[in-house]
């Protein structure tokens, strides 16, 4: 039977076209896309052998094995499955278009990567990406060995194959490679591409290797000396073997190394899993050299399944929150085949650090980043990875110490999501940890406030912001709190505010910042009625501070939240607080505009019990225009500013103050 020439399908041709004469930089996707119709095929043959077990005599082994030849130039991808008969060639192999076809095409032109191919059903022909020419022999076990064989030029042969070694079963694919793509039959190169791609295909992927071995032999040449009568000598049988002399030769030896070892271990019941095999699937996951802190391995069914395993690792890496890093990472696997790693949906930004894989049965494997935006089942997977994480983050808070080291590794991250995520920002309020008033070696958690035996009078939960716990603790805002002995939070972490401002209360009692105006304290009738009358007291004293510092305060008012300090700055209730306003003057890019409105409003609080406020009182009602009053007053808000978290917008006239006071 002689050769027969086919003609190409148009939208194939095109198809070619585009990938033969376009720049692509990631070339590597092809043996990608062959292993995994390669795995594809070795599918089919084992469902068949499901009902006819004699479909597998031709071939009992199901492998995929690469062959590179160096000589020839000819990377060999052949593997044990299902193979094609002549008609399956001609209709597969290009005179049918597949309905990706257009598809992928039409993707391509509105910038996709070449890397989706695969995912519309044209994988084989990424081929030409590396090579000029290809081969495909293939044995099915209804037909007999045929070749198939193009360049691409719009035609391709089908021919019986009288010349190659019978395969038995399956596929070969040859790759005449290209001049300039010879790497690829280098096999550093291919284990590269098999670990990045291909590691967790289910039947073995297979490298045939050379190796130069020394072998001893015989030497038989063992030359007489010239000039030299070989001389007769009787000699024992034993004493003759020892004589012979042996040489060592190179040889190349070929054997077969398998490149996917490492099996995909979330395709097995948990419970048959041990430690030590999760920290190696982890180790080879992330490159990591400690072990993980926690893992969580589940699968979901119903109406969508899939299967995921979630590591917590130890520590947090270096460039966490870098911007122009992964987003994540989660590795996404379709029916074990490796689709991305890089996808943002998959799991919120503040659960960056957690690490794993996702596999999902549902997807379809034509999911490119721009459907998968729009795609359900991904919104179904990231609800169940939250939910499963956040299950994780608690089994880990049952042991303080190892909790200790994660919130120290990530507590920034729990409190980025306190932030972002509303649906689930009550759940993650229980892992918050901060420093209190009562508590200020040890960081205690807001359920541990309220289970405290002073919680039962406390109703609300207390908090203050500051740049250090050396600058809150003594801080003049706590007085009064700390005379009826409140626990206050101290809050000294930069992200701390952003967090706390967005949960407002938390089981029930209200979050509230005690230096905002607005602190309402738990008080008798006769303190409220002794409050009014100081208040109405020191009314001429508020009136003349507020017309001395103008407008650096909103209004001056009696406190009642210190009792030893003489005054503090309070701000409103909706701005920002001193803390928050330090951070943001700190960000490089900020919008100055919006520091103008967002900027704390100031209220001046006076405590009407300390001696500086009493004599400043006698002071103005004598002499309301009396210089060293205008003086006091300034010193005295100054004080207040760093007292209270602010800093001074003329160091130098308030250092001016105090000299010429001690002059």
């Amino acid at each position: 039977m002689a050769t027969e020439s086919f003609g190409f399908q148009a939208e194939i041709s095109q198809l070619l076209d585009l990938i033969i004469n376009t720049f692509y930089s990631n070339k590597e996707i092809f043996l990608r896309e062959l292993i995994s119709n390669g795995s594809d095929a070795l599918d089919k043959i084992r469902y068949a052998s499901l009902t006819d077990p004699s479909q597998l005599d031709t071939e009992k082994d199901l492998y995929i094995r690469i062959t590179p030849d160096k000589e020839n130039k000819v990377l060999r991808i052949r593997d044990t499955g299902i193979g094609m008969t002549k008609a399956d060639m001609v209709n597969n192999l290009g005179t049918i278009a597949k309905s990706g076809t257009k598809g992928f095409m039409e993707a391509l032109s509105s910038g996709a990567d070449i890397s989706m191919i695969g995912q519309f059903g044209v994988g084989f022909y990424s081929a030409y990406l590396v090579a000029e020419r290809v081969q495909v022999i293939s044995k099915h076990n209804d037909d007999e060995q045929y070749i198939w064989e193009s360049a691409a030029g719009g035609t391709f042969t089908i021919t019986p194959d009288t010349i190659n070694p019978p395969l038995g079963r399956g596929t070969e694919i040859r790759l005449y490679l290209k001049e300039d793509q010879l790497e690829y039959l280098e096999e550093k190169k291919i284990k590269e591409i098999v670990k990045k791609h291909s590691e967790f295909i289910s039947y073995p992927i297979q490298l045939t290797v050379t190796k130069e071995v020394e072998k001893e032999v015989e030497d038989e040449e063992e030359e007489v000396k010239e000039g030299e009568e070989p001389k007769i000598q009787e000699v024992d049988e034993d004493e003759e073997k020892e004589k012979k002399k042996t040489k060592k030769i190179k040889e190349q030896e070929t054997s077969n190394e398998e490149l996917n070892k490492t099996k995909p271990i979330w395709t097995r019941n948990p419970s048959d899993i041990t430690p030590e095999e999760y920290g190696a699937f982890y180790k080879s996951l992330t490159n990591d050299w400690e072990d993980h802190l926690a893992v969580k391995h589940f699968s979901v069914e119903g109406q969508l399944e899939f299967k995921a395993i979630l590591f917590i690792p130890k520590r947090a890496p270096f460039d966490l929150f870098e911007s122009k890093k992964k987003r994540n990472n989660i590795k996404l696997y379709v029916r074990r085949v490796f689709i991305m790693d890089d996808c943002e949906d998959l799991i919120p930004e503040y659960l960056n650090f957690v690490k794993g894989i996702v596999d999902s049965e549902d997807l379809p494997l034509n999911i490119s980043r721009e459907t998968l935006q729009q795609n359900k089942i991904l919104k179904v997977i990231r609800k169940n990875l939250v939910k499963k994480t956040l299950d994780l983050i608690s089994e880990i808070a049952e042991d303080k110490d190892n909790f200790a080291k994660f919130y120290e590794a990530f507590g920034k991250n729990i409190k980025l999501g306190v932030h972002e995520d509303a649906q689930n920002r009550s759940k993650l309020a229980e892992y918050l940890r901060f420093y209190s008033t009562k508590s200020p070696e040890e960081q205690i958690s807001l359920k541990g406030i309220l289970h405290h035996p002073h919680a039962e009078v406390q109703k609300t939960i207390y908090y203050l912001t500051g740049e250090s716990l050396a600058a809150t603790r003594d801080s003049p805002f706590l007085e009064v709190l700390k005379k009826k002995g409140f626990e206050v939070l101290l809050l000294v972490d930069p992200i701390d505010e952003y967090a706390i401002t967005q949960l407002k209360e938390f089981d029930g009692k209200k979050l509230v910042c005690v230096s905002k105006e607005g602190l309402e304290l738990e008080e008798t009738e006769d303190e409220k009625k002794a409050r009014e009358a100081e208040a109405a007291d020191y009314a001429e004293l508020c009136a003349a501070v507020k017309e001395a510092l103008g407008d650096k305060v909103e209004k001056v008012v009696v406190s009642n939240r210190i009792t030893d300090s003489p005054c503090v700055l309070v701000t409103g209730q909706f701005g920002w607080s001193s803390n928050m306003e330090r951070i943001m003057k700190a960000q490089a890019l900020r919008d100055s505009s919006m520091s103008s409105y967002m900027a704390s409003k100031k209220t001046l609080e006076l405590n009407p019990t300390n001696p500086i406020i009493k004599e400043l009182s006698r002071k103005v009602k004598e002499d309301k225009a009396d210089k060293s009053v205008r003086d006091l007053t300034y010193l005295l808000f100054e004080t207040a500013l760093l007292t209270s978290g602010f800093t001074l917008d003329e160091p130098t006239s308030f250092s001016k103050r105090i000299y010429r006071m001690i002059a």
